[in-house]
């Protein structure tokens, strides 16, 4: 067993004595395996919080059928569904098809998000959008992908808050904030497709 999980382990025994509700692992797809050590360590010591898998949801299903009754809740990214999109700004055209797939397979592992009478989540699946300025089509592929093949349930987190940083400004059609406007419309798209579970409302 490595330094690094047994230091990690360390870590999450401490964040559930201070009363925290879930260890949240962000972006740790590179270091899955150490990951999994530490929580063997842990849950030896009595580990019982929710665990968080936090990710840009380009995963492969190698990974995450190892993750499979493990984690509790996923929390993807699902950024492009356009592979020119993908392509244009992230330089990667298969990311709609990789993203899709691993949000099927996290929906498949724990589900709709269930949340308990304190409001906190206990299990399931929460997707975060990045509404980008321009890119109206996209959202609307994605919301509508996830109302028909996942869960009209799943609880999205339409997210407004995008501005242009590092080399945005190579890129003229992003190189702004989105509108009001644009964020109703991704909004409106949601509901439209019929998903009833939205973070980020705004009327």
């Amino acid at each position: 067993m490595d330094r690094w999980s047994q230091q990690i382990s360390w870590q999450m025994l401490a964040l559930q004595e201070q009363s925290c509700h879930n260890i949240n692992l962000v972006s740790p797809t590179h270091v899955v395996p150490q990951i999994l050590q530490a929580l063997l360590i842990a849950s030896r010591k009595g580990l019982s919080l929710p665990l968080v898998y936090n990710s840009g949801g380009y995963e492969s299903l190698e990974t995450l059928e190892f993750l499979d009754g493990i984690m509790d809740i996923y929390m993807p990214d699902m950024k492009y569904d356009n592979p020119e999109t993908a392509y244009h700004l992230s330089g990667i055209t298969n990311y709609p098809t990789i993203n899709r797939r691993a949000v099927r397979e996290m929906h498949r592992q724990v589900g709709d998000l269930i949340i308990d009478q304190a409001g906190i989540a206990q299990r399931g699946l929460i997707v975060r959008h990045l509404v980008l300025p321009g890119y109206q089509s996209d959202t609307k592929n994605i919301v509508d992908f996830l109302s028909r093949e996942i869960s009209a349930n799943t609880y999205v987190n339409i997210m407004a808050q995008y501005r242009p940083e590092h080399k945005a400004n190579e890129y003229s059609e992003i190189n702004r904030r989105i509108s009001r406007r644009e964020y109703q419309e991704a909004i409106q798209a949601a509901r439209a497709a019929g998903l009833n579970r939205l973070d980020g409302v705004i009327d």
